[in-house]
């Protein structure tokens, strides 16, 4: 993988509304339009990330940036935050001031969903195909994806850490949902208070919940300061809360249907997909490029081992690249 280094990586940082959501898109590379009213030098490919939750595209700016570098250069890699999890810049609500209401519940699960296909449909040609990383609960809306919009031109998916079942009933489903489903109000009022913190004070805070960490990506510790904001907070617990409910039953149906397309990387102590969700679904899909961490990665890879992980992928999606 190429370091990147000799020159400084193209990044493009846009605040649009999706669904008359607040939404942040960081572009990697120079190509900043892909509709199909642009050149006719489009890429054939781009490589889309879909966050987990809390759903900040702050949060993957390393990894895009190691991610485009170990392809070359020669594709864009985008991230798109979950609809209202970024704290808008100033003048920018968090929601669109208009009588047209795209979309019911756009901060819910579903609205998650729809909110990254509508994001596709405006913004990106149907011509370009489409490798999508998915980190967390962004598997389940990727594996969504693929079930509504088969039209999609999806050359691979890779489901990093995949919640795509039984969310509630994991080690850490079960301590955090009565959390998220009964008392999460209880928590924007420290979250109101801690809001009036000067910016200095709040990065510190966050240095102060992460010094367990050798190693911390300093784009965390900035994005970590959205959290401060009650918006921010409130349509992520509520997302949250959606998916303690409804990420129940693993969809083996799609999962069928796309298993030639589909890369699976499970944790051995992920404590919201435990190791034996892995043995499961090995099991039931013993043709299935399905893999097991032996680096000891955590769920929250971003944290800290981002450039670990594009070097992997990019290792992973050699052959496919070659055929194209």
């Amino acid at each position: 993988m190429k370091s990147g280094s000799e020159e400084p990586v193209p990044l493009h940082e846009e605040f649009i509304y999706c669904c008359g959501a607040a939404t942040h898109v960081l572009k990697c590379g120079p190509w900043k339009d892909l509709s199909k009213d642009e050149s006719k030098n489009l890429p054939r490919l781009l490589f889309m990330i879909i966050p987990g939750n809390p759903g900040l595209a702050g949060y993957y700016r390393t990894f895009i940036q190691a991610l485009y570098c170990g392809l070359n250069q020669q594709y864009p890699v985008w991230v798109v935050s979950h609809a209202g999890h970024c704290r808008p810049p100033s003048g920018m609500e968090m929601i669109e001031d208009t009588d047209i209401k795209e979309l019911e519940d756009v901060f819910g699960l579903n609205g998650q969903v729809e909110h990254k296909l509508n994001f596709l449909k405006k913004n990106v040609s149907k011509d370009i195909k489409l490798v999508l990383i998915a980190h967390s609960i962004g598997c389940y809306i990727t594996l969504e994806m693929m079930k509504r919009a088969s039209e999609l031109q999806v050359l691979r998916s890779v489901l990093l850490f995949p919640t795509i079942e039984r969310m509630a009933q994991s080690p850490q489903g079960k301590l955090m949902t009565p959390l998220l489903c009964k008392l999460r109000y209880a928590l924007y009022m420290p979250v109101y208070l801690l809001s009036f913190l000067p910016e200095g004070v709040k990065a510190s805070l966050v240095r102060f919940a992460l010094r367990g960490m050798k190693t911390c990506d300093e784009s965390s510790i900035t994005t970590s300061i959205n959290l401060f904001s009650v918006d921010c907070i409130a349509n992520i617990l509520y997302m949250a809360s959606q998916e303690m409910m409804k990420v129940v039953e693993r969809d083996s149906t799609t999962i069928k249907q796309n298993l030639k397309k589909l890369i699976f990387y499970y944790g051995t102590g992920d404590s919201w997909c435990p190791q034996h969700y892995y043995d499961e679904i090995k099991m039931d899909f013993p043709d299935g490029d399905i893999r097991l961490c032996e680096k000891g990665l955590r769920h929250a890879f971003v944290l800290d081992a981002s450039k670990e992980m594009a070097a992997m992928i990019t290792d992973w999606l050699q052959d496919d690249l070659t055929k194209l």
